[in-house]
């Protein structure tokens, strides 16, 4: 029952360095320091001044954390910030786009979910197509918006799923919407009430 083929799912390309911004901002998150670190190797080759103008905003594992920010460093970033929670990297996020000036690139690594997050406030920001930079990998569960009680439930790795708020389930489709950063759920069984598809593990 999972519609595919839908045109509104993002669709994402390898992270590479725009050498025609003049400052740079990175977002992360756990396996996304990979791409990231590799778009710094590549700007210190191609331009080394460019990383006195590099931010990185990072989050991940607390075990790993130092290590991830020794890494970024080494690569050439000027300014590292670490955070343990995500909803305090995009705080930090919207406070430094509120003062970032015409030239900043953004680039962002990590789990769609947490990108969906990140790509919403740049919009906020009015940040174009061409000024970012998104590459997907870690884990593909899913942000499920509820269209019944408008209310989202994360980390969401099944075909179908019961609302946090309503209890509702919810048949996840592939239909995303980049101004909630969530895909739709839609009631499952509101023709048939009681009779559901089978549960399967779909995003892994």
């Amino acid at each position: 029952m999972l519609v595919t083929g839908i045109k509104s799912k993002p669709v994402y390309t390898p992270l590479a360095p725009d050498l025609s911004g003049r400052y740079h901002l990175m977002v992360g998150h756990g396996v996304g320091s990979e791409p990231l670190l590799r778009v710094l190797r590549d700007l210190r080759t191609a331009a080394p001044e460019s990383g006195a103008r590099t931010r990185v905003l990072f989050i991940g594992n607390p075990d790993e954390q130092a290590a991830s920010g020794a890494q970024f460093r080494s690569a050439g970033a000027a300014d590292v910030r670490l955070f343990g929670r995500e909803d305090e990297l995009l705080t930090d996020f919207q406070d430094v786009l509120t003062n970032s000036v015409m030239g900043t690139r953004l680039y962002v690594a990590g789990p769609e979910s947490f990108m969906g997050l990140v790509m919403r406030s740049a919009r906020q920001f009015n940040l174009n197509k061409d000024e970012v930079r998104a590459e997907e990998c870690g884990p593909s569960a899913r942000r499920v918006y509820c269209i019944h009680c408008q209310t989202a439930t994360e980390n969401v790795t099944t075909n179908i799923v019961q609302c946090k708020d309503c209890n509702r389930w919810l048949l996840v489709r592939d239909h995303y919407s980049s101004r909630l950063a969530a895909y739709m759920g839609v009631m499952v069984d509101a023709e048939a009430p009681g009779e559901r598809p089978e549960v399967k593990e779909v995003f892994r």
